[in-house]
């Protein structure tokens, strides 16, 4: 399986990514080897995983979500619902 996962960073901002061992990728980057972006801050909480058949669609699931403003990223976590 393919995974598409956000954390939530130790500062609030959410990072997304895609892996093929979530439990291996969020050690990763709390242990400072995972995206430039989250080594400087740790700890990582994961937040979201969605699994696919294949890379590309994890991939795909990757830029779109990326593509969201962060209050679509809230939603999408079941952190705040549509109508807020």
């Amino acid at each position: 399986m393919n995974y598409t996962y956000m954390v939530r960073c130790a500062d609030g901002t959410l990072y997304t990514g895609w892996t093929v061992d979530p439990e291996k990728r969020l050690e990763a980057h709390n242990s400072g080897h995972g995206a430039r972006y989250t080594r400087s801050r740790r700890p990582v909480s994961l937040v979201y995983l969605e699994s696919f058949e294949t890379k590309e669609e994890a991939m795909r699931r990757e830029y779109a979500i990326k593509h969201l403003s962060r209050q679509e990223k809230l939603i999408l976590i079941g952190e705040i619902s549509e109508t807020e």
